[in-house]
Protein backbone atom coordinates (compact mmCIF):
# COMPACT_ATOMS: atom_id res chain seq x y z
CA UNK A 1 0.00 0.00 0.00
CA UNK A 2 2.61 2.65 -1.03
CA UNK A 3 0.28 5.51 -1.03
CA UNK A 4 0.49 5.31 2.60
CA UNK A 5 3.12 7.18 4.05
CA UNK A 6 2.34 5.34 7.71
CA UNK A 7 4.81 2.79 9.14
CA UNK A 8 3.42 -0.27 10.67
CA UNK A 9 5.32 0.55 13.76
CA UNK A 10 6.36 3.74 15.35
CA UNK A 11 4.57 6.89 16.80
CA UNK A 12 5.89 6.91 19.50
CA UNK A 13 6.12 3.03 20.18
CA UNK A 14 2.37 2.82 19.23
CA UNK A 15 1.57 -0.44 16.87
CA UNK A 16 -0.17 -0.72 14.37
CA UNK A 17 -2.93 -2.59 15.73
CA UNK A 18 -3.13 -0.73 19.26
CA UNK A 19 -3.38 3.12 17.15
CA UNK A 20 -6.43 0.99 15.22
CA UNK A 21 -8.10 0.02 18.37
CA UNK A 22 -7.77 3.42 19.55
CA UNK A 23 -8.60 5.79 16.97
CA UNK A 24 -10.55 3.40 14.24
CA UNK A 25 -14.28 4.62 15.38
CA UNK A 26 -12.75 8.83 15.32
CA UNK A 27 -11.97 8.03 11.25
CA UNK A 28 -16.00 6.59 11.21
CA UNK A 29 -16.97 9.94 13.03
CA UNK A 30 -15.31 11.98 10.82
CA UNK A 31 -17.14 10.59 7.81
CA UNK A 32 -20.28 13.02 9.10
CA UNK A 33 -18.56 16.27 9.41
CA UNK A 34 -23.52 15.05 12.62
CA UNK A 35 -23.24 18.31 27.66
CA UNK A 36 -20.56 17.92 30.45
CA UNK A 37 -19.64 21.90 29.53
CA UNK A 38 -22.19 23.66 27.88
CA UNK A 39 -21.13 26.89 25.72
CA UNK A 40 -24.81 28.19 26.14
CA UNK A 41 -27.19 28.01 28.56
CA UNK A 42 -30.09 26.32 27.49
CA UNK A 43 -33.43 25.39 28.81
CA UNK A 44 -34.81 21.59 28.62
CA UNK A 45 -37.74 20.57 27.37
CA UNK A 46 -39.60 18.52 29.64
CA UNK A 47 -39.79 14.61 28.89
CA UNK A 48 -43.50 14.01 29.93
CA UNK A 49 -44.50 11.50 28.06
CA UNK A 50 -48.42 11.85 27.20
CA UNK A 51 -51.17 9.36 28.85
CA UNK A 52 -53.09 7.58 26.70
CA UNK A 53 -56.48 9.47 26.10
CA UNK A 54 -55.17 12.85 26.36
CA UNK A 55 -55.94 15.41 23.59
CA UNK A 56 -53.38 17.84 22.65
CA UNK A 57 -53.87 21.24 19.95
CA UNK A 58 -50.76 20.29 17.78
CA UNK A 59 -48.70 17.35 17.73
CA UNK A 60 -45.54 17.48 16.20
CA UNK A 61 -44.07 13.77 15.08
CA UNK A 62 -40.18 14.16 15.58
CA UNK A 63 -37.54 16.76 17.09
CA UNK A 64 -35.39 17.55 14.02
CA UNK A 65 -34.91 20.41 12.25
CA UNK A 66 -38.56 21.26 10.89
CA UNK A 67 -40.32 19.84 13.95
CA UNK A 68 -38.46 22.14 16.19
CA UNK A 69 -39.12 25.11 13.73
CA UNK A 70 -42.86 24.49 14.09
CA UNK A 71 -43.31 23.94 17.69
CA UNK A 72 -41.50 27.08 18.85
CA UNK A 73 -43.42 29.06 16.12
CA UNK A 74 -46.89 27.66 17.34
CA UNK A 75 -45.52 28.06 21.12
CA UNK A 76 -45.34 31.86 20.43
CA UNK A 77 -48.90 31.54 18.91
CA UNK A 78 -50.17 30.66 21.92
CA UNK A 79 -50.96 27.05 20.70
CA UNK A 80 -50.04 24.05 23.08
CA UNK A 81 -47.68 21.82 21.28
CA UNK A 82 -46.61 18.19 22.07
CA UNK A 83 -43.81 16.57 20.59
CA UNK A 84 -43.22 12.71 19.92
CA UNK A 85 -39.46 11.48 19.60
CA UNK A 86 -38.55 7.76 18.98
CA UNK A 87 -34.97 8.43 20.39
CA UNK A 88 -33.43 9.45 23.99
CA UNK A 89 -34.27 12.24 25.48
CA UNK A 90 -30.30 12.81 26.12
CA UNK A 91 -30.20 14.32 29.24
CA UNK A 92 -28.75 11.68 31.46
CA UNK A 93 -24.93 11.49 31.72
CA UNK A 94 -23.66 8.16 31.33
CA UNK A 95 -20.97 6.28 33.39
CA UNK A 96 -18.26 8.41 32.18
CA UNK A 97 -20.10 10.97 33.74
CA UNK A 98 -20.79 12.61 29.86
CA UNK A 99 -24.51 12.99 28.05
CA UNK A 100 -22.59 11.43 24.67
CA UNK A 101 -20.16 8.63 24.36
CA UNK A 102 -16.34 9.68 23.22
CA UNK A 103 -16.01 9.07 19.56
CA UNK A 104 -13.10 7.37 20.17
CA UNK A 105 -15.12 4.52 21.89
CA UNK A 106 -18.33 3.52 20.63
CA UNK A 107 -20.60 1.79 23.25
CA UNK A 108 -24.33 1.72 23.94
CA UNK A 109 -24.86 5.29 23.59
CA UNK A 110 -23.82 5.26 20.40
CA UNK A 111 -25.42 3.00 17.35
CA UNK A 112 -29.70 2.41 17.05
CA UNK A 113 -30.12 -1.03 18.17
CA UNK A 114 -27.35 -2.54 16.66
CA UNK A 115 -24.78 -4.93 18.40
CA UNK A 116 -22.28 -4.22 16.10
CA UNK A 117 -21.43 -0.88 15.03
CA UNK A 118 -21.51 0.22 11.36
CA UNK A 119 -18.95 3.54 10.73
CA UNK A 120 -19.13 5.24 8.05
CA UNK A 121 -15.58 4.34 6.82
CA UNK A 122 -14.96 0.73 7.61
CA UNK A 123 -11.61 0.22 7.19
CA UNK A 124 -8.13 1.52 7.49
CA UNK A 125 -4.92 0.75 6.73
CA UNK A 126 -6.17 -2.64 5.52
CA UNK A 127 -8.25 -3.28 9.33
CA UNK A 128 -11.69 -3.08 10.04
CA UNK A 129 -12.77 -1.09 12.43
CA UNK A 130 -16.17 -1.50 13.40
CA UNK A 131 -16.99 -3.52 16.76
CA UNK A 132 -19.29 -5.39 18.78
CA UNK A 133 -21.30 -2.68 21.46
CA UNK A 134 -24.64 -3.77 23.39
CA UNK A 135 -27.95 -3.01 21.99
CA UNK A 136 -29.38 0.23 23.16
CA UNK A 137 -31.41 3.13 21.79
CA UNK A 138 -28.31 5.14 20.80
CA UNK A 139 -27.61 8.45 19.00
CA UNK A 140 -26.97 6.97 15.58
CA UNK A 141 -29.15 5.03 13.26
CA UNK A 142 -27.42 3.47 10.08
CA UNK A 143 -30.79 2.53 8.70
CA UNK A 144 -30.47 -0.34 6.12
CA UNK A 145 -32.12 -0.10 2.53
CA UNK A 146 -31.53 -2.50 -0.82
CA UNK A 147 -28.41 -0.32 -1.79
CA UNK A 148 -28.21 2.58 0.22
CA UNK A 149 -27.49 2.95 4.24
CA UNK A 150 -28.98 6.17 5.27
CA UNK A 151 -27.44 7.60 8.53
CA UNK A 152 -29.99 9.64 11.08
CA UNK A 153 -29.86 11.31 14.41
CA UNK A 154 -32.17 9.45 17.15
CA UNK A 155 -32.90 11.53 20.15
CA UNK A 156 -34.73 14.97 20.75
CA UNK A 157 -32.82 17.30 18.46
CA UNK A 158 -32.79 14.72 15.19
CA UNK A 159 -30.00 14.92 13.33
CA UNK A 160 -28.51 18.14 14.94
CA UNK A 161 -27.03 15.91 17.10
CA UNK A 162 -25.26 13.49 15.04
CA UNK A 163 -24.11 16.17 12.01
CA UNK A 164 -20.81 18.10 11.23
CA UNK A 165 -22.80 21.65 11.82
CA UNK A 166 -21.84 22.81 8.28
CA UNK A 167 -24.50 25.33 7.99
CA UNK A 168 -24.75 26.46 4.28
CA UNK A 169 -27.21 28.33 2.23
CA UNK A 170 -27.01 27.34 -1.48
CA UNK A 171 -26.29 29.65 -3.72
CA UNK A 172 -29.36 31.63 -4.99
CA UNK A 173 -28.77 30.87 -8.52
CA UNK A 174 -29.54 26.96 -7.68
CA UNK A 175 -32.68 27.66 -5.62
CA UNK A 176 -34.89 27.28 -8.61
CA UNK A 177 -33.63 23.33 -8.93
CA UNK A 178 -33.63 23.00 -5.30
CA UNK A 179 -37.67 24.20 -4.42
CA UNK A 180 -38.78 25.58 -7.54
CA UNK A 181 -42.15 26.14 -6.42
CA UNK A 182 -40.92 28.86 -3.75
CA UNK A 183 -40.05 32.17 -3.84
CA UNK A 184 -36.65 32.58 -4.23
CA UNK A 185 -36.65 36.36 -2.92
CA UNK A 186 -38.74 36.52 -0.04
CA UNK A 187 -36.68 32.85 1.37
CA UNK A 188 -33.54 34.80 0.89
CA UNK A 189 -34.64 38.06 2.07
CA UNK A 190 -36.60 36.27 5.09
CA UNK A 191 -36.44 32.77 5.93
CA UNK A 192 -33.01 31.90 5.45
CA UNK A 193 -31.86 35.10 7.98
CA UNK A 194 -34.27 33.80 10.21
CA UNK A 195 -32.97 30.13 9.91
CA UNK A 196 -29.40 31.00 10.46
CA UNK A 197 -30.44 33.15 13.38
CA UNK A 198 -32.54 30.65 14.66
CA UNK A 199 -30.00 28.10 14.49
CA UNK A 200 -26.95 30.37 15.39
CA UNK A 201 -25.28 30.13 12.66
CA UNK A 202 -21.59 32.32 12.86
CA UNK A 203 -17.98 31.92 10.78
CA UNK A 204 -14.77 30.97 11.98
CA UNK A 205 -11.78 33.78 12.70
CA UNK A 206 -9.97 33.04 9.69
CA UNK A 207 -7.36 34.98 11.18
CA UNK A 208 -7.35 32.39 13.80
CA UNK A 209 -8.19 29.95 11.68
CA UNK A 210 -4.64 30.54 9.14
CA UNK A 211 -2.58 29.39 12.29
CA UNK A 212 -4.93 27.21 13.74
CA UNK A 213 -3.32 23.80 14.35
CA UNK A 214 -6.78 21.89 13.97
CA UNK A 215 -7.28 23.43 10.43
CA UNK A 216 -3.79 22.52 9.29
CA UNK A 217 -6.30 19.86 7.24
CA UNK A 218 -8.46 22.86 6.00
CA UNK A 219 -5.42 24.67 4.78
CA UNK A 220 -3.67 21.95 2.70
CA UNK A 221 -7.29 21.36 1.44
CA UNK A 222 -7.44 24.93 0.31
CA UNK A 223 -3.88 24.65 -1.37
CA UNK A 224 -4.72 21.90 -3.72
CA UNK A 225 -8.28 23.53 -4.65
CA UNK A 226 -6.56 26.34 -6.10
CA UNK A 227 -3.39 24.76 -7.49
CA UNK A 228 -5.85 23.21 -9.24
CA UNK A 229 -8.49 26.01 -9.74
CA UNK A 230 -11.19 25.14 -8.39
CA UNK A 231 -12.92 28.03 -5.69
CA UNK A 232 -12.43 27.61 -2.49
CA UNK A 233 -14.97 28.65 0.44
CA UNK A 234 -15.81 29.08 4.17
CA UNK A 235 -19.05 27.94 5.36
CA UNK A 236 -20.57 28.95 7.98
CA UNK A 237 -21.42 26.50 11.50
CA UNK A 238 -22.94 26.03 14.38
CA UNK A 239 -20.10 25.50 16.27
CA UNK A 240 -19.05 28.42 19.41
CA UNK A 241 -16.08 29.35 17.58
CA UNK A 242 -15.00 30.93 21.62
CA UNK A 243 -15.20 27.46 23.09
CA UNK A 244 -13.13 25.89 20.31
CA UNK A 245 -10.53 28.77 20.93
CA UNK A 246 -10.33 28.10 24.52
CA UNK A 247 -10.08 24.18 23.61
CA UNK A 248 -7.27 25.21 21.20
CA UNK A 249 -5.81 27.00 24.04
CA UNK A 250 -6.20 24.31 26.58
CA UNK A 251 -8.63 26.02 28.86
CA UNK A 252 -11.99 24.07 28.85
CA UNK A 253 -12.99 20.20 28.65
CA UNK A 254 -12.11 19.19 24.71
CA UNK A 255 -14.89 18.57 22.56
CA UNK A 256 -14.43 19.24 18.96
CA UNK A 257 -10.68 18.63 19.34
CA UNK A 258 -11.79 15.57 20.84
CA UNK A 259 -13.28 13.96 17.84
CA UNK A 260 -16.84 14.57 18.76
CA UNK A 261 -19.53 14.32 16.04
CA UNK A 262 -20.81 11.63 15.13
CA UNK A 263 -21.82 9.49 19.07
CA UNK A 264 -23.24 13.78 19.82
CA UNK A 265 -20.81 16.25 20.79
CA UNK A 266 -20.51 17.24 24.60
CA UNK A 267 -19.53 20.84 24.55
CA UNK A 268 -19.28 23.47 21.80
CA UNK A 269 -21.78 22.42 19.18
CA UNK A 270 -24.52 23.97 19.14
CA UNK A 271 -27.57 21.73 18.41
CA UNK A 272 -31.35 22.54 18.51
CA UNK A 273 -31.62 21.19 22.20
CA UNK A 274 -29.67 24.95 22.45
CA UNK A 275 -31.37 26.97 19.68
CA UNK A 276 -35.01 26.23 18.76
CA UNK A 277 -35.75 23.73 21.46
CA UNK A 278 -34.42 25.92 24.44
CA UNK A 279 -36.65 28.97 23.25
CA UNK A 280 -39.63 26.53 22.58
CA UNK A 281 -39.18 25.07 26.33
CA UNK A 282 -38.88 28.72 27.50
CA UNK A 283 -42.56 29.00 26.02
CA UNK A 284 -43.88 27.09 28.68
CA UNK A 285 -45.93 25.67 25.92
CA UNK A 286 -44.15 23.02 24.63
CA UNK A 287 -43.54 19.20 26.30
CA UNK A 288 -42.18 16.00 24.67
CA UNK A 289 -42.67 12.02 24.82
CA UNK A 290 -38.89 11.22 24.01
CA UNK A 291 -38.75 6.76 23.41
CA UNK A 292 -42.46 7.36 21.91
CA UNK A 293 -42.69 6.11 17.75
CA UNK A 294 -45.78 7.05 16.28
CA UNK A 295 -47.31 3.62 14.27
CA UNK A 296 -51.01 5.34 13.23
CA UNK A 297 -52.56 8.59 12.53
CA UNK A 298 -56.43 8.17 11.62
CA UNK A 299 -59.38 10.99 11.49
CA UNK A 300 -60.99 10.97 14.60
CA UNK A 301 -65.17 10.45 14.78
CA UNK A 302 -65.23 13.47 16.51
CA UNK A 303 -62.65 15.96 14.13
CA UNK A 304 -58.71 15.80 14.70
CA UNK A 305 -56.47 12.77 14.46
CA UNK A 306 -56.37 9.74 16.65
CA UNK A 307 -52.83 9.00 16.97
CA UNK A 308 -51.42 5.66 18.18
CA UNK A 309 -48.03 5.44 19.95
CA UNK A 310 -45.85 2.69 20.99
CA UNK A 311 -43.62 4.19 24.54
CA UNK A 312 -40.34 2.17 24.07
CA UNK A 313 -37.50 1.24 26.41
CA UNK A 314 -33.89 1.38 25.63
CA UNK A 315 -33.88 -2.44 24.39
CA UNK A 316 -36.64 -0.99 21.65
CA UNK A 317 -38.61 -3.40 23.31
CA UNK A 318 -42.38 -1.77 23.38
CA UNK A 319 -43.52 -0.78 26.84
CA UNK A 320 -47.01 0.63 26.40
CA UNK A 321 -49.43 1.12 23.20
CA UNK A 322 -51.41 4.94 23.53
CA UNK A 323 -53.94 6.75 21.86
CA UNK A 324 -54.00 10.36 21.90
CA UNK A 325 -55.81 12.82 20.21
CA UNK A 326 -54.78 15.59 18.13
CA UNK A 327 -56.50 18.63 16.29
CA UNK A 328 -53.63 19.02 13.97
CA UNK A 329 -50.29 16.99 13.03
CA UNK A 330 -47.39 17.69 11.93
CA UNK A 331 -45.05 15.07 9.99
CA UNK A 332 -41.35 15.83 11.21
CA UNK A 333 -39.47 12.43 11.43
CA UNK A 334 -37.70 13.06 8.80
CA UNK A 335 -37.28 12.02 5.03
CA UNK A 336 -36.99 8.63 5.90
CA UNK A 337 -39.06 8.74 9.21
CA UNK A 338 -41.82 10.68 7.79
CA UNK A 339 -41.73 8.72 4.10
CA UNK A 340 -42.07 5.49 5.64
CA UNK A 341 -44.71 6.33 8.15
CA UNK A 342 -47.05 8.44 5.40
CA UNK A 343 -46.26 4.92 2.76
CA UNK A 344 -47.72 2.55 5.46
CA UNK A 345 -50.62 5.17 6.64
CA UNK A 346 -51.64 5.50 2.89
CA UNK A 347 -51.12 2.16 1.99
CA UNK A 348 -53.08 0.21 4.84
CA UNK A 349 -55.98 2.30 4.60
CA UNK A 350 -55.31 4.77 7.44
CA UNK A 351 -54.73 7.57 5.49
CA UNK A 352 -56.41 6.52 2.23
CA UNK A 353 -57.23 10.17 0.60
CA UNK A 354 -53.41 10.46 0.56
CA UNK A 355 -52.22 11.51 -2.99
CA UNK A 356 -49.96 8.75 -5.12
CA UNK A 357 -47.19 11.50 -4.77
CA UNK A 358 -46.13 9.69 -1.10
CA UNK A 359 -43.17 7.98 -1.08
CA UNK A 360 -41.94 9.43 -4.33
CA UNK A 361 -39.13 11.98 -5.05
CA UNK A 362 -36.45 10.50 -2.42
CA UNK A 363 -32.84 11.25 -2.84
CA UNK A 364 -29.35 10.77 -1.17
CA UNK A 365 -28.12 14.36 -1.89
CA UNK A 366 -25.97 12.66 -4.34
CA UNK A 367 -23.38 12.24 -1.95
CA UNK A 368 -20.47 9.89 -2.39
CA UNK A 369 -16.84 10.10 -0.05
CA UNK A 370 -13.68 10.12 -0.97
CA UNK A 371 -9.81 10.36 -0.10
CA UNK A 372 -6.52 11.04 -1.59
CA UNK A 373 -3.02 10.40 -0.17
CA UNK A 374 -0.93 13.12 0.15
CA UNK A 375 3.00 13.32 -0.18
CA UNK A 376 5.34 13.62 3.23
CA UNK A 377 5.67 17.61 2.20
CA UNK A 378 2.10 17.83 2.85
CA UNK A 379 1.23 16.67 6.97
CA UNK A 380 -2.58 17.36 7.45
CA UNK A 381 -1.90 17.26 11.48
CA UNK A 382 -2.09 15.41 14.48
CA UNK A 383 -4.64 17.97 15.92
CA UNK A 384 -7.99 18.20 13.55
CA UNK A 385 -11.15 20.23 14.77
CA UNK A 386 -14.49 17.23 13.87
CA UNK A 387 -16.34 20.57 12.68
CA UNK A 388 -15.77 21.40 9.09
CA UNK A 389 -15.00 24.97 7.81
CA UNK A 390 -15.03 24.92 3.83
CA UNK A 391 -15.51 23.42 0.65
CA UNK A 392 -14.29 23.48 -2.70
CA UNK A 393 -17.34 24.53 -5.64
CA UNK A 394 -17.55 22.56 -8.27
CA UNK A 395 -20.93 23.10 -8.98
CA UNK A 396 -21.69 24.90 -12.34
CA UNK A 397 -18.97 23.31 -14.05
CA UNK A 398 -19.15 19.55 -12.42
CA UNK A 399 -21.93 19.46 -10.48
CA UNK A 400 -20.25 18.88 -7.21
CA UNK A 401 -19.81 20.69 -3.84
CA UNK A 402 -16.69 18.51 -1.84
CA UNK A 403 -16.77 19.20 1.96
CA UNK A 404 -12.82 19.38 3.20
CA UNK A 405 -13.69 17.38 6.11
CA UNK A 406 -11.56 15.94 8.95
CA UNK A 407 -10.01 12.80 10.05
CA UNK A 408 -9.35 13.09 13.57
CA UNK A 409 -7.26 10.01 14.05
CA UNK A 410 -4.93 11.94 16.54
CA UNK A 411 -1.58 10.79 14.24
CA UNK A 412 -0.22 12.05 11.22
CA UNK A 413 -2.26 10.22 8.39
CA UNK A 414 -1.16 12.85 5.10
CA UNK A 415 -4.54 12.25 4.06
CA UNK A 416 -7.00 14.26 2.61
CA UNK A 417 -11.14 13.21 3.25
CA UNK A 418 -13.55 14.67 1.22
CA UNK A 419 -17.68 14.78 1.42
CA UNK A 420 -19.15 15.25 -1.89
CA UNK A 421 -22.72 16.73 -2.12
CA UNK A 422 -23.75 16.17 -6.50
CA UNK A 423 -25.93 17.12 -9.04
CA UNK A 424 -27.77 13.79 -9.80
CA UNK A 425 -31.31 12.95 -11.26
CA UNK A 426 -32.05 9.56 -9.53
CA UNK A 427 -34.91 9.30 -7.40
CA UNK A 428 -36.35 6.65 -5.64
CA UNK A 429 -39.72 5.51 -4.28
CA UNK A 430 -40.80 4.34 -1.03
CA UNK A 431 -43.52 1.58 -1.33
CA UNK A 432 -45.39 -0.71 1.43
CA UNK A 433 -44.59 -4.28 1.00
CA UNK A 434 -47.97 -6.06 2.81
CA UNK A 435 -45.60 -9.28 2.92
CA UNK A 436 -43.05 -8.05 5.69
CA UNK A 437 -45.35 -5.17 6.96
CA UNK A 438 -42.52 -3.12 6.33
CA UNK A 439 -41.68 -0.42 3.95
CA UNK A 440 -39.20 -0.57 1.02
CA UNK A 441 -36.81 1.81 -0.97
CA UNK A 442 -36.19 1.48 -4.90
CA UNK A 443 -32.43 2.68 -4.67
CA UNK A 444 -30.12 1.24 -6.90
CA UNK A 445 -26.57 0.97 -5.84
CA UNK A 446 -25.63 1.70 -9.59
CA UNK A 447 -27.20 5.25 -9.45
CA UNK A 448 -24.12 6.62 -7.46
CA UNK A 449 -21.87 6.20 -10.39
CA UNK A 450 -23.60 10.01 -11.47
CA UNK A 451 -22.20 11.43 -8.04
CA UNK A 452 -18.83 9.61 -8.94
CA UNK A 453 -18.19 11.27 -11.89
CA UNK A 454 -18.97 14.38 -10.65
CA UNK A 455 -16.54 14.13 -7.80
CA UNK A 456 -13.91 12.84 -10.19
CA UNK A 457 -14.49 16.40 -12.20
CA UNK A 458 -12.49 17.99 -8.89
CA UNK A 459 -10.22 14.89 -7.46
CA UNK A 460 -9.00 13.39 -10.94
CA UNK A 461 -7.66 16.99 -11.42
CA UNK A 462 -6.07 17.52 -7.80
CA UNK A 463 -4.40 14.28 -8.50
CA UNK A 464 -2.76 14.91 -11.03
CA UNK A 465 -1.48 18.73 -10.53
CA UNK A 466 -0.19 17.13 -7.70
CA UNK A 467 1.00 14.10 -8.65
CA UNK A 468 -1.04 12.18 -5.64
CA UNK A 469 -3.69 9.26 -5.70
CA UNK A 470 -6.82 8.13 -4.20
CA UNK A 471 -7.17 5.98 -0.75
CA UNK A 472 -8.33 3.13 -1.37
CA UNK A 473 -8.22 1.64 2.37
CA UNK A 474 -11.58 3.36 3.98
CA UNK A 475 -14.70 1.80 2.58
CA UNK A 476 -13.47 -1.75 2.19
CA UNK A 477 -10.58 -3.64 0.32
CA UNK A 478 -8.76 -1.61 -2.58
CA UNK A 479 -12.53 0.28 -2.73
CA UNK A 480 -11.97 4.08 -3.58
CA UNK A 481 -15.65 5.73 -3.27
CA UNK A 482 -17.80 5.59 -0.46
CA UNK A 483 -20.72 4.74 -2.64
CA UNK A 484 -23.23 3.00 -0.41
CA UNK A 485 -24.89 5.39 2.21
CA UNK A 486 -26.11 9.07 2.52
CA UNK A 487 -26.08 11.46 5.50
CA UNK A 488 -28.47 13.97 4.05
CA UNK A 489 -32.08 11.82 2.95
CA UNK A 490 -34.00 14.13 0.96
CA UNK A 491 -37.72 13.76 -0.44
CA UNK A 492 -40.69 11.27 -0.04
CA UNK A 493 -43.19 13.78 0.62
CA UNK A 494 -42.32 16.21 -2.02
CA UNK A 495 -43.46 20.34 -1.64
CA UNK A 496 -46.06 21.19 -4.27
CA UNK A 497 -46.59 17.43 -5.35
CA UNK A 498 -47.61 15.37 -1.89
CA UNK A 499 -48.66 18.86 -0.36
CA UNK A 500 -49.51 21.78 -1.49
CA UNK A 501 -46.79 24.83 -1.84
CA UNK A 502 -46.64 24.86 2.79
CA UNK A 503 -46.65 21.46 3.36
CA UNK A 504 -50.38 20.61 3.73
CA UNK A 505 -51.28 17.06 2.85
CA UNK A 506 -53.68 16.81 0.17
CA UNK A 507 -56.51 14.86 0.79
CA UNK A 508 -56.88 15.89 5.01
CA UNK A 509 -57.20 19.10 6.64
CA UNK A 510 -54.82 19.76 9.45
CA UNK A 511 -52.04 17.12 8.51
CA UNK A 512 -48.40 19.01 7.54
CA UNK A 513 -44.99 17.56 6.60
CA UNK A 514 -42.57 19.90 7.82
CA UNK A 515 -39.24 18.53 7.39
CA UNK A 516 -36.61 17.76 4.61
CA UNK A 517 -38.85 15.06 3.15
CA UNK A 518 -40.43 18.12 1.12
CA UNK A 519 -37.37 18.54 -0.94
CA UNK A 520 -37.01 16.75 -4.07
CA UNK A 521 -33.70 15.09 -3.21
CA UNK A 522 -30.86 17.12 -4.12
CA UNK A 523 -30.18 20.81 -2.12
CA UNK A 524 -26.56 21.45 -4.11
CA UNK A 525 -25.22 21.48 -0.47
CA UNK A 526 -25.36 20.19 2.97
CA UNK A 527 -29.20 20.74 3.56
CA UNK A 528 -30.28 21.68 7.23
CA UNK A 529 -29.98 25.26 6.87
CA UNK A 530 -32.40 24.83 3.94
CA UNK A 531 -35.01 22.51 6.10
CA UNK A 532 -35.20 25.01 8.80
CA UNK A 533 -35.72 27.57 6.35
CA UNK A 534 -38.63 26.04 4.24
CA UNK A 535 -40.28 25.07 7.52
CA UNK A 536 -40.04 28.78 8.82
CA UNK A 537 -42.03 29.85 5.59
CA UNK A 538 -44.31 27.39 5.77
CA UNK A 539 -45.12 27.32 9.65
CA UNK A 540 -45.45 31.09 9.08
CA UNK A 541 -48.38 30.73 6.59
CA UNK A 542 -49.94 28.04 8.17
CA UNK A 543 -50.23 29.54 11.79
CA UNK A 544 -51.47 32.80 10.24
CA UNK A 545 -54.00 30.79 8.00
CA UNK A 546 -55.10 27.34 9.60
CA UNK A 547 -55.05 28.12 13.81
Amino acid sequence: MSELPLPARGMGGVSRRRFLAGTGSVLGAAALAGHSTPAHAETRLADTPLPTGSHVPALVIGTGYGGSVAALRLARAGIAVHMVEMGMAWNTPGPDGKIFANTTRPDYRSFWLRTRTKQPLSNFLGFPLDKDVPSHTGILDAEDFAGITVYQGRGVGGGSLVNGGMAVTPRRENFAAILPTVDAAEMYSTYYPRANAGLGVTSVDQTWWESAACYQYARVGRKHAQRSGFPFVFVPNVYDWDYMKQEAAGAVPKSALDGEVIYGNNAGKKSLQKTYLAQAAATGRVTVSALHKVTSVTPAAGGGYTVAIDQIDTTGATLASKTVTADKVFFAAGSIGTSKLLTRLKATGALPALNNEIGKGWGDNGNVMCGRANHMWDPTGKLQSSMPTAGIDNWDAGGAFAEVAPLPTGIETYASFYLSITKTPHRAEFTYNPATGKVDLSWDRAWKQTSIDAAKTIFDKINAKEGTIYRTDLFGAYKIWGDHLTYHPLGGAVLGKATDNHGRLHGYSGLYVIDGSLIPGNASVNPFVTITALAERNIERIVAEDF
